[in-house]
């Protein structure tokens, strides 16, 4: 029986990480790149302002 016990235990660790790859793994809403593109063209501008001020 506690060899039973032991095979269990692998069996029941790969259902769960079976579970959670699923979970994981999962559709979510694609923001797109705008709000990153934006950010970045930001960033860019302030660095063209600290550069023309030196």
């Amino acid at each position: 029986m506690a060899a039973l016990a032991w095979l269990l235990i692998p069996l029941v660790a790969a259902i769960g990480a079976g579970l959670w790859g699923s979970w994981a793994h999962r559709t979510r809403k694609v923001r797109g790149d705008g709000p990153e593109l934006d950010g970045y063209a930001r960033f860019c501008a302030a660095m063209e302002r600290s550069h023309s001020r030196t």
